[in-house]
C-alpha cells in the first residue's frame, strides 16, 4: 500500500477540479511528495473524462488497498465524492475549509478528501490538503478520553457494515463493541489549525 508516512498520495480530478488540484499536486511535489494522478490533467484535453468515472477508479484504488488515502476534485467536489463512495471501505468527505478538512482525518478517519474547484480558492485547497496529510486519527485530542477509541469503532463498524444484513436484523446495526467517551471539550481545539 502506497502510504501517507511514506509521502504517496493518490490524486484526481476532472475538467473542473482540475485548476485547483494542478496547485495542489505542484505544492506537495515541492514538498517531497510523490503525487499519482490519475484523472483529467489539463484543462485542454480533448474529451476529458467524466467525475463520476474517476471517483469510481480512485475508490477501487483505496478498495483494494493500492493507497491509504486520496485527494480528489470536480466542480462541487460533491460528484466525484459520490462516485468514490460507491466502493467499499471508501470513507469521503467534501470540505470547503481547512478546520473541516482537519476534523475529516483527525475526527471521522476519512481516506478520501474531496474539494470543489468551484467553491475552493488555490490557497485555501493547499492549506487543506496540507492539514488533511500531515493528521491522522485521533491526532490532537489526546485529552480528550476515549476520542480515538469512539472513532475507530465507528470506521470498523462502517467498514463491517452489510445493507442485506442490516435489512434483515429490523435496520439495527450489528455493533462490534461500546467506548466510554469522556465529555467533548466545550470548545474546539484552535490549535489544531493549520498554521
Amino acid at each position: 500500500m502506497k502510504t501517507i508516512k511514506d509521502k504517496q498520495i493518490l490524486v484526481a480530478a476532472d475538467f473542473a477540479g482540475v485548476p485547483l488540484k494542478n496547485a495542489i499536486v505542484e505544492h506537495l511535489e515541492k514538498k517531497g511528495w510523490t503525487v499519482t494522478d490519475i484523472g483529467v490533467k489539463t484543462l485542454d484535453e480533448e474529451n476529458p473524462e467524466m467525475f463520476h468515472r474517476i471517483g469510481l477508479k480512485v475508490g477501487a484504488k483505496i478498495a483494494e488497498g493500492e493507497f491509504e488515502r486520496a485527494l480528489i476534485f470536480c466542480g462541487t467536489g460533491m460528484g466525484i465524492h459520490i462516485a468514490a463512495s460507491k466502493c467499499p471501505r471508501v470513507h469521503a468527505a467534501v470540505c470547503e475549509n481547512v478546520p473541516s478538512a482537519l476534523r475529516a482525518i483527525t475526527g471521522n478517519g476519512c481516506n478520501v478528501l474531496a474539494m470543489g474547484g468551484h467553491y475552493v480558492a488555490i490557497h485555501t485547497g493547499i492549506q487543506m490538503a496540507d492539514a488533511y496529510l500531515e493528521h491522522n486519527l485521533g491526532d490532537g485530542y489526546e485529552n480528550w478520553e476515549g476520542f480515538y477509541e469512539f472513532h475507530k469503532l465507528a470506521i470498523d463498524e462502517l467498514n463491517a457494515f452489510d445493507y442485506e444484513e442490516f435489512k434483515a436484523n429490523g435496520f439495527q446495526v450489528k455493533t462490534l463493541g461500546e467506548v466510554d467517551l469522556a465529555d467533548e471539550p466545550l470548545l474546539y481545539d484552535y490549535d489544531l489549525k493549520y498554521r
